[in-house]
């Protein structure tokens, strides 16, 4: 009962991978193709959005953190 990806949607964390390889930039072509067969563009903007919007914050406070050790 072992599916492929190739026979069912993508998961949550095939979702997950494919918005970090995105974002850095080394999505592989096999799963590039199983991205545009089994894939919904709402999903993927939604999550690149909330990557996007987590990305932006965590770099926020790091500089915040950095700032308030630095004694500014």
């Amino acid at each position: 009962m072992n599916k492929s990806h190739n026979d069912e949607n993508l998961t949550m964390v095939d979702l997950v991978k494919t918005t970090f390889a995105a974002a850095l930039g080394v999505q592989s072509n096999k799963n590039r193709e199983r991205d545009f067969k089994h894939g919904n563009i709402k999903v993927f903007a939604i999550a690149g959005l909330i990557f996007t919007v987590l990305f932006i914050a965590i770099l926020i406070c790091l500089a915040k953190l950095v700032l308030y050790f630095s004694g500014m």
